[in-house]
């Protein structure tokens, strides 16, 4: 065996680990050898639609194999869908998703690339919009898309042919989606495409479409998806089961050792890539307590998203404050004015404090005795507040000073 037969063999081991599909193996070690031996590098994509603002640990498996690739020394393509988002995955989905406004992908979009940078090396790697091109298409270039593809194979797909078996709408954009996703694959010209087991169908469809367009079809590789927080569910930011990329680390530290016993060794095997083995085979053993075993999970995950120093401090945050029922060695301050002899509401104090979206969700955190005022828990969401220092907690972790002061004079 050759120098380049042994890196291709190395390179596709990498490629493998912790994969669960690999569509087009054989034509990717061709084009692999031809890389090796003086070729461009690999081209490898994986898209993600700015629906929401946030990205999540779910997301960091597939940015994680994007990353291996970048190792390798092949192009990462971080492909942010502003387009595709407009029109909505229907992956999963049992009946056809609302459309987002232009404004509100753009202000998504612009949160990603410094949520992608904490796994990925940006400076390396091509960020682009799917508006580029496809915005650019003229209706004929669109007609001729989607003449590559019938109805018929479009209703192959599981949750189309089950809406339609169950009579539930299909809207004629949904079945743009794959085709869409297709076409980036043939504008960025990629050799492999990642994405989650649920993204199979719209992966292989690249394929079939690249073909087309007179390409060589890319490579699918397929990664499994997280289960979330409540070790039922996949990670999914509309089940409120996740752990954001930019999370707080503490925050990020406590909810990984919230999750299920059982959930920890697949988080172990997902995560990993098999740079955690050792820990899988102490969990599978039952070498150590799941206690010890969630904490060294956490701890690897924080570091992996925050460092190794706030890994640390987030652990003995944990200790502190969470299993011994302290405070956190610094506290935030928040500083809320009001009319000289005037109150404020526990509600506003709460949603300001703590940032929360709405007062439902700080009536909640009172009406469920989980907000405490100088370590007493209250109960009254109408109570409020005279002038003063409060150390307020919500939940189990956080906590704010808070500072009720009347409006400065003049």
């Amino acid at each position: 065996m050759t120098d380049r037969e042994r890196e291709v063999e190395r390179q596709i081991e990498r490629m493998r680990l912790g994969s669960v599909d690999f569509v087009g193996e054989a034509e990717l070690r061709v084009r692999l050898s031809e890389a090796l031996g003086g070729g461009r590098p690999l081209r490898v994509k994986l898209g993600m639609d700015p629906s929401a603002p946030d990205l999540h640990l779910g997301h960091t498996v597939a940015l994680e194999k994007l990353r291996i690739f970048q190792e390798l020394g092949h192009t990462p393509i971080f492909l942010i869908g502003d387009f595709t988002a407009r029109i909505g995955d229907p992956t999963g989905k049992k009946k056809t998703r609302p459309a987002l406004d232009e404004a509100a992908v753009r202000e998504n979009a612009q949160t990603y690339v410094d949520q992608v940078s904490r796994v990925l090396d940006i400076a390396r790697a091509e960020i682009r919009f799917n508006s580029e091109w496809i915005g650019r298409l003229a209706p004929t270039d669109f007609v001729r898309l989607c003449s590559k593809y019938t109805l018929a194979r479009m209703l192959e797909r599981d949750d189309f042919a089950k809406r339609y078996r169950e009579e539930t709408p299909i809207s004629i954009h949904e079945l743009l989606y794959p085709l869409v996703q297709a076409y980036d694959s043939v504008a960025l010209e990629a050799d492999v495409e990642l994405g989650g087991t649920d993204q199979l169908f719209n992966l292989l469809v690249g394929r079939e479409i690249q073909k087309d367009y007179g390409q060589r079809p890319q490579a699918v590789i397929t990664q499994p998806l997280l289960v979330g927080l409540d070790g039922h569910d996949k990670m999914s930011k509309s089940l409120g089961n996740t752990i954001g990329i930019t999370e707080d680390a503490a925050e990020a530290f406590g909810k990984v050792m919230s999750i299920p016993d059982a959930s920890t060794l697949d988080w172990v095997k997902t995560l990993g890539f098999g740079a955690w083995d050792e820990l899988a085979e102490r969990i599978a053993s039952a070498a150590s307590a799941p206690m010890d075993q969630k904490r060294e999970l956490a701890t690897r995950i924080v570091a992996r998203l925050h460092g190794e120093a706030a890994a640390a401090a987030a652990s003995e945050h944990f200790r502190r404050v969470v299993q011994e029922g302290g405070r956190p060695a610094e506290i935030p301050q928040r500083t809320i004015e009001v009319a000289p002899g005037g109150e404020v509401g526990l509600l506003d104090i709460l949603r300001t404090a703590f940032e929360l979206a709405s007062n439902g969700e700080a009536r909640r955190l009172v009406t469920q005795g989980a907000v405490q005022l100088d370590e007493k828990t209250e109960r009254d969401p109408m109570r409020r507040l005279r002038q003063g220092i409060y150390i307020v907690k919500a939940g189990r972790r956080r906590f704010v000073r808070v500072e009720i002061r009347g409006f400065p004079e003049g």
